[in-house]
């Protein structure tokens, strides 16, 4: 039963030590970076009432969700989306506001994927909103923070997807889909099953037009060209316009020097329907997953109450942090620990020099030496623990400095520490 009780449930597992130290670190580095493009910090309920997430508002399905019940009876979700909780907050906070708000948040999904999947059903993510704002500017500012923040995690090469939820919707809108065969064709295109698309595209009464649109979505794929083509395969409005928006997008990008990390998928759709502009995601190698993911969803804060457009963006940190040990990209510790050692009779001594050092800034652990164990096991245990270093006070004048790494042994004096 003991042994039981070490593992963790399927889906879940622990991170620390090291990996836990340079995950959080990761987390630091981009959430600066949302900083620094004027994001605010929010924070949402880990747990919300299961109507948040529900179909109507095109989340996840809710098969995929953890769902346990309240003493009142109400039907609570572990949030499977953060994004539909920062919908709710900006109808509810900032009811009145007619200007931009950016908010950024970190925290963890829940998704009760199967098992075959071999996904974490937790996962981490960082994120930023951008509401009341319907511009391709918008757009743009969005797409270049996910890259600055993919730069700043040490990426050098990946690319940023980018699709639009209207193309799709206007030839399924002018093909006369309704609402089982749009989601059927849905679940083909995103598995890139083509004969299954064919098989439902020739069998409606469509125009020869419209089947050659659909039937080439998936060699609507890279530079920008395709969305030349593209405006060559249809003259159906809401589709056009969206391209023409993709266009705008790619120009201003050009502006900002990104254009070497875009490409256009026009055959891209997402789980998530409540996107209804640009969606993008973010891959690089190391993973297959993608490593950030986003989009405009101008209805959605309306379903609570506020008319406001708006679009996002999540890094998926777990994927990163996979893709990044995989290309050996190191995230260097900012700060190491230093281990005081010290004999009994030095323990105020002791705790006098770590509050010299930790007035500094300094990490500091205080350890009092046991004289059965031998120093060259406490060299071992800092290098375990990934120590930069043990200040051995063994005299009240004199201090041993030793170089966890190498073993060194040298002699200081206790007042050139405190000087």
């Amino acid at each position: 039963m003991i042994e039981k009780l070490l593992h963790t449930p399927e889906g879940v597992r622990d991170i620390y030590n090291a990996e836990c130290e340079r995950k959080l670190q990761l987390q630091n580095r981009l959430h600066h970076v949302m900083e620094l493009h004027g994001f605010k910090d929010i924070q949402t309920p880990t747990f919300e009432f299961f109507d948040i997430f529900s179909k109507e508002r095109g989340t996840v399905a809710a098969r995929d969700m953890y769902k346990f019940f309240d003493r009142d009876g109400n039907t609570l979700v572990l949030r499977p989306d953060i994004t539909p909780s920062i919908a709710r907050c900006a109808a509810k906070y900032y009811k009145d506001e007619i200007f931009p708000i950016r908010l950024c948040y970190m925290g963890s999904t829940f998704i009760n994927n199967s098992s075959y999947q071999g996904k974490l059903k937790e996962a981490t993510q960082l994120g930023a909103e951008l509401m009341n704002d319907d511009s391709v500017d918008a757009d743009a500012q969005m797409l270049a923070l996910t890259i600055e923040c993919l730069l700043e995690a040490g990426l050098k090469e990946f690319q940023v997807e980018i699709g639009e939820a209207d193309f799709f919707r206007g030839l399924v809108e002018e093909a006369g889909f309704d609402e089982e065969e749009e989601t059927q064709l849905r679940i083909l295109i995103e598995k890139k099953n083509m004969f299954g698309v064919e098989e439902i595209i020739l069998s409606k009464n469509i125009s020869d037009e419209l089947k050659t649109v659909f039937l080439t979505l998936p060699e609507l794929f890279g530079s920008s060209d395709k969305l030349t083509k593209a405006k060559e395969l249809t003259k159906n409005i809401r589709a056009l316009k969206a391209i023409e928006r993709l266009e705008q997008l790619y120009t201003i990008l050009t502006a900002y020097g990104l254009e070497k990390y875009i490409t256009f998928d026009l055959g891209m759709l997402s789980k998530y329907n409540y996107y209804t502009g640009i969606i993008f995601r973010a891959y690089t190698y190391g993973t297959g997953d993608t490593i950030a993911n986003g989009g405009r969803y101008d209805n959605l804060v309306g379903q609570f109450g506020k008319d406001a457009p708006a679009i996002g963006l999540a890094i998926l940190v777990d994927q990163l942090m996979l893709a990044l040990s995989r290309q050996k990209i190191e995230i260097k510790q900012e700060t190491v620990n230093t281990l005081i050692l010290y004999k009994h009779n030095l323990l105020e001594n002791a705790v006098v020099l770590a509050g010299h050092f930790r007035s500094q800034g300094m990490n500091i652990e205080l350890l009092c030496i046991k004289e059965e164990i031998p120093l060259s096991e406490y060299i071992s245990y800092s290098r375990r623990n990934g120590n930069g270093g043990i200040l051995y006070y063994e005299t009240p004048s004199l201090i041993k400095v030793i170089n966890a790494t190498s073993g060194e042994i040298n002699e200081a004096r206790i007042q050139d520490f405190m000087s």
